[in-house]
């Protein structure tokens, strides 16, 4: 599946785990200076790719929050 026929989701969750890949290979230090600015130039990006994800969400729940503010709320049903 390529990234642009990935769900927002599970392009999200790609992007928080090459993020997380590049912040543990940068606190290594083992990187050049050049390979150092390479992966936080990918990690800005990789960051603001997740934000973008995270706030399109809230997004979501307050519209339909707000659709569903008269609604009566009831229990979840327990899955056994």
């Amino acid at each position: 599946m390529t990234p642009d026929t990935q769900t927002p989701l599970a392009g999200f969750e790609q992007a928080l785990s090459d993020l997380e890949a590049l912040v543990d290979s940068l606190e290594k230090g083992d990187l050049s200076l050049e390979a150092s600015l390479e992966a936080f130039e990918r990690g800005i990006g990789l960051a603001r790719t997740c934000q973008k994800t995270l706030d399109q969400a809230e997004q979501r729940v307050q519209i339909l929050s707000a659709k569903s503010a008269d609604a009566e709320l009831e229990p979840f049903a327990d899955h056994v």
